[in-house]
């Protein structure tokens, strides 16, 4: 994309509040004007230069470190320029409104980022893992962000894209030219290579998501009867105190939500309102979002009273196709071990809260429910539209697979090939509508 970007942006690009440095960025064709005007130097290209910001009046408003970054060797691929200056948000409110009252407008949400995917310094794959990296909850999860900023998703697709390219080429050719005798359609190689295309887009698909659930965590609800235990669970995934926990039935009204991690696996954990019958509005209110979430839920955790003998009635409850893991507590009042057990019927775990015992055994569970599998040198941060993307991708390609096998029909697999090429296009940004690249950007903070 060959887009030059005339006007100038700023925006802070350090956290609101005090710290010892803020950073006014600016990008854009009035940068070197914009600084003569501040720090009335003559600039150096990626030099940190210690100076003095000027007002409009010639007064100081601050000293610090200046780095002029001249296109288009800089983030955005425009000039670039860093005013780092002390982090008061006084401070820094003055210095932008000083570059400002230079000729500078206020940066979209994102706006610095979508500048460098627009100006090809990245593609859009590595834009979103710009956020993604920002927004990391865990160490792994950062550390495969950053493997996607370097290109490893991208890479992998444009391999796959290269692929098709050439492999329609020679679908499409052989269509066209017939009196070549090119017999695509029996010699074999070509469904060799669709297979072989089919198998390596999979491999990227189960890596993707692996990505996702370090980007977006897996989502637990608790639920189950009062005083089964929900908050005691909370707590002891937790950590810490995060709920109240008494003898008294129906202590949570609420929704009480607590970000963990296991094992590097980021979890969202949901307590919710005990689930019984009430004519209490409150408690009715808390168990109707209780409900709301539990539709919601990656998995739910039924909390049972080992010793409750009406407990099938809450699991009854429940719809068929829930996904629930019943955590059978208080299994220390009937003195017997923890245990996990598969059946028809989903996953059984027999816990006690009160001693800690079987807790082992219900986080090796989530890890491997969540499709887990711990650290990864390989593994890239990835969105669902990634993973929607592969998936629409390898359906064309299966697709494509099936008509040279069954039908013999060449202009179908032709345009079953550029759709699945097409598919993997939208995930890097070369084909991509102005709708998703407004919402992907929309989402990242003011200052990137």
């Amino acid at each position: 994309m060959d887009i030059i970007t005339v006007d100038t942006i700023a925006a802070i690009a350090t956290p609101p509040g005090n710290g010892g440095v803020g950073i006014i960025r600016v990008s854009g064709s009035d940068v070197t004007k914009i600084a003569q005007q501040i720090i009335n130097r003559p600039l150096k290209a990626r030099f940190a230069l210690f100076t003095t910001f000027s007002d409009q009046d010639g007064s100081i408003i601050d000293s610090g470190i200046t780095l002029y970054f001249p296109a288009p060797a800089s983030y955005t691929g425009e000039d670039v320029l860093e005013l780092q200056a002390h982090g008061g948000s006084i401070i820094l409110d003055i210095l932008l409104k000083r570059v400002l009252s230079l000729g500078a407008r206020i940066a979209r949400p994102g706006e610095f980022t979508e500048r460098a995917f627009l100006n090809n310094k990245i593609d859009l794959a590595q834009a979103e893992a710009v956020a993604d990296l920002i927004e990391s909850s865990t160490e792994q999860s950062a550390r495969s962000a950053q493997k996607s900023l370097q290109g490893l998703f991208s890479r992998q697709i444009n391999e796959m894209v290269d692929q098709l390219t050439e492999l329609r080429a020679y679908v499409e050719a052989a269509i066209d030219f017939v009196d070549e005798e090119i017999d695509f359609l029996s010699d074999g190689m070509v469904e060799s290579k669709i297979e072989n295309i089919a198998n390596q887009i999979q491999t990227i698909l189960n890596t993707a998501y692996q990505g996702r659930l370090l980007r977006d965590g897996y989502t637990i609800v608790l639920a189950g009867k009062p005083n089964a235990g929900k908050s005691s669970l909370l707590n002891a995934l937790a950590g810490h105190d995060a709920a109240i926990v008494t003898d008294i039935a129906g202590t949570t009204r609420d929704v009480l939500r607590e970000k963990i991690q296991i094992d590097g696996m980021p979890l969202h954990i949901i307590d919710t309102a005990g689930l019984r019958e009430s004519d209490n509005p409150v408690e009715k209110e808390g168990i109707r979002r209780a409900h709301e979430e539990i539709k919601k839920a990656d998995e739910i955790l039924l909390l049972i009273d080992v010793k409750d003998p009406e407990h099938q009635s809450i699991v009854a409850s429940f719809s068929s196709d829930a996904h629930i893991t019943k955590i059978y507590n208080k299994i220390d009042l009937l003195g017997v071990d923890p245990e996990i057990s598969h059946s028809t019927q989903g996953t059984q775990i027999y816990l006690s809260l009160r001693t800690g015992q079987g807790m082992e055994l219900l986080k090796q569970h989530l890890k491997e429910s969540a499709g887990f599998k711990g650290n990864n040198e390989n593994v890239f941060i990835a969105r669902r539209r990634h993973i929607e993307a592969l998936q629409k991708s390898l359906n064309f390609v299966q697709s494509a697979l099936m008509q040279l096998k069954n039908s013999k029909a060449g202009e179908l697999v032709a345009e079953d090939l550029k759709l699945a090429q097409q598919g993997l296009t939208e995930i890097t940004g070369e084909f991509s509508s102005d709708d998703l690249l407004g919402k992907i950007f929309s989402s990242f903070c003011i200052g990137k």
